[in-house]
């Protein structure tokens, strides 16, 4: 009989469910006492699918006055248990979670107010026996009125003495859908002078002891804080750098728990390589860089190891589907109107480079949204940047692992199929030929070949940067490799290495490292010569690094250089090692 063990919690947000149906948990009480500390009325902010949804969840059922006979159940085990604060249990907590609070096709103010009125007329329902008679039905008569719901809440149990807690989750999914769908306008009637969006938080001030709102981006913030302005910010405070996500260490627990219940048969060391590359390596405080370990995006860890678990393999996508969503509400901001050049051309260094130097902005305005600086700042919020160094007084931003590169890829590579004029499905067979016969001039000639099809599509896409990120997002499209770009080699940085994804295709014989030349239309021949032999001299140092032979290993390693003009290929070869 196969040994039970604990499901892999992923795409899980409640508590109580984790909890009860016996799945793992990552235990992250011990931040209970910290965020008490930090104040009554607190904001953070951190990407997707970082935990945000369960961890307030699980706060909700720390401090609820009625959860006092589910919380051995609910907590054994978990840090808290032993070192419970005096707070646990003293509140009536109003849960909120505005990714719940979708218009649809109903007005935005009737969408919003209906669904505050749903979950304060459960909290009304919850704890009616601690008010006088006739309190349920006078919340459940102002059905129609959220904020006048509010209102009498927060008034009767102050009159009462009976202490509220306000737990919001995606405080910002609403307004940012709002600014996405129907634009700034909308967005700036929502949010500022009298829009019903902002009226509500003005109520939320003063009336509750103690406040948690969590999200995604700053926007919202910025325009709701003279509504409410007794926030404080916590999102780039050091000591809640691993307050979400997973660490490696955690991430090594949860393989070990898998290992020794005999669901995964794999050597953990090949899993950790694995995963780390694809998911690892978020800060979200400069003051952490030296201090905490990287962080793990926890639901593509619990995506991972569930398919590991279930197949007793990695999932043939490291890349998770679902994440999908995430990448179609980037996109979307991004081409927001008023996205121009600029933004455009922050988007290919950074593809082109994997960071970027930066100022990082806590919070703005959304009419400031489409300003370079800010720009940048967005993709540091929506986890498509993380902190990765200092220059001086600013922030040195980096794509932090392959799965957020992945996405990017796919932008670029969306961008250029304006009009459907990129098909990069007839690289199929000549991605095969590369992997497994060796055969590797038709894939970079059919790649040089379609960037001089579609770079003249838009006049700002030219360059070295535009060149390396259509060739990456290209060769990204080849399964059989996971890509490498500004690889450290022999005190250099290769372009790109083609490393073999040897866990799904062990019979993959090929890797390779990829020099790419530009030149400009008007560059002497003296200059093309001169890359041409700066580029035989780099790869051949690469060659040599031990650590090449060692990701190569079992494979043929060829040596490519690839120089073009513009938008035309000049020369193409290969170097013996």
């Amino acid at each position: 009989m196969a040994k039970k063990y604990k499901r892999v919690p992923y795409g899980i947000s409640r508590f109580e469910d984790l909890r009860d149906q016996g799945m793992y948990y990552v235990d992250k009480t011990m931040w209970i006492p910290k965020l008490e500390d930090a104040g009554n009325f607190l904001f953070l902010i951190r990407p997707r699918r970082f935990g945000k949804s369960l961890f307030l969840s699980m706060l909700k059922c720390y401090y609820d006055i009625e959860g006092g006979r589910d919380f051995d159940r609910l907590f054994d085990g978990l840090w808290i248990k032993d070192n419970p604060t005096e707070e646990k249990g003293k509140y009536q907590v109003i849960h909120l979670d505005f990714s719940l609070a979708s218009s649809g096709t109903k007005p935005l103010d009737v969408s919003f107010h209906e669904y505050c009125s749903i979950v304060l007329g459960i909290f009304a329902r919850r704890y009616a026996k601690y008010y006088d008679e006739g309190f349920l039905e006078k919340v459940e008569s102002m059905a129609l009125d959220s904020a006048a719901q509010l209102k009498y809440i927060t008034a009767m149990a102050n009159e009462l003495g009976y202490k509220l807690y306000l737990i919001v989750d995606e405080y910002d999914n609403f307004t940012n859908d709002v600014l996405n769908e129907q634009g700034e306008r909308v967005y700036h009637a929502l949010t500022h002078a009298t829009g019903f969006y902002r009226e509500i938080f003005k109520i939320y001030k003063a009336q509750f002891q103690r406040v948690l709102m969590m999200g995604v981006s700053p926007v919202t913030l910025d325009d709701l804080t003279s509504g409410y302005n007794v926030a404080l910010n916590i999102t780039a405070e050091p000591q809640f750098n691993m307050m979400l996500g997973f660490s490696e260490t955690d991430v090594r627990e949860m393989l070990q728990y898998y290992k020794d219940a005999g669901s995964l048969k794999a050597n953990l060391e090949e899993m950790m390589g694995e995963m780390k590359p694809w998911y690892d390596n978020y800060c979200f405080a400069e003051a952490s860089l030296e201090r905490d370990p990287k962080m793990f995006n926890c639901d593509m860890v619990s995506y991972c190891i569930r398919h590991y678990a279930e197949t007793g393999k990695p999932p043939k996508q490291m890349l998770d589907t679902n994440t999908r969503t995430d990448y179609t509400k980037l996109k979307k901001l991004i081409q927001l109107d008023g996205m121009g050049d600029k933004q455009h051309s922050i988007l290919q260094q950074i593809i082109a480079e994997g960071s970027i130097v930066a100022t990082l902005n806590l919070s703005f305005p959304a009419e400031r949204i489409f300003e370079p600086n800010n720009f940048e700042s967005l993709l540091y919020y929506y986890g498509m940047l993380t902190i990765v160094g200092t220059y001086g007084d600013r922030l040195i931003l980096g794509i932090p692992n392959n799965n957020v590169r992945k996405q990017y890829y796919d932008y670029i590579l969306s961008r250029y199929s304006h009009n459907d004029r990129l098909d990069l499905s007839i690289l199929a067979d000549a991605y095969y030929d590369l992997a497994f016969k060796g055969q590797w001039r038709e894939a970079f000639e059919q790649v040089a070949g379609k960037y001089g099809e579609v770079s003249s599509v838009r006049s700002s896409i030219q360059g070295e940067r535009t060149l390396q990120g259509f060739v990456m997002a290209a060769l990204s499209m080849c399964s059989y490799y996971l890509l490498c770009p500004e690889t450290e080699m022999a005190h250099g940085y290769s372009d790109i290495f083609l490393l073999p994804d040897k866990m799904r295709y062990p019979e993959t014989a090929h890797s390779y490292i990829l020099e790419l030349k530009y030149l400009k239309a008007d560059d002497p021949d003296s200059k093309a010569d001169e890359q041409w032999s700066h580029a035989q001299d780099q790869l051949l140092k690469y060659s040599k690094d031990g650590r090449v032979k060692l990701l190569s290993q079992g494979t043929q390693l060829h040596l490519i250089r690839m120089q073009m003009r513009c938008q035309q290929l000049v020369r193409l070869d290969s170097i013996e090692p």
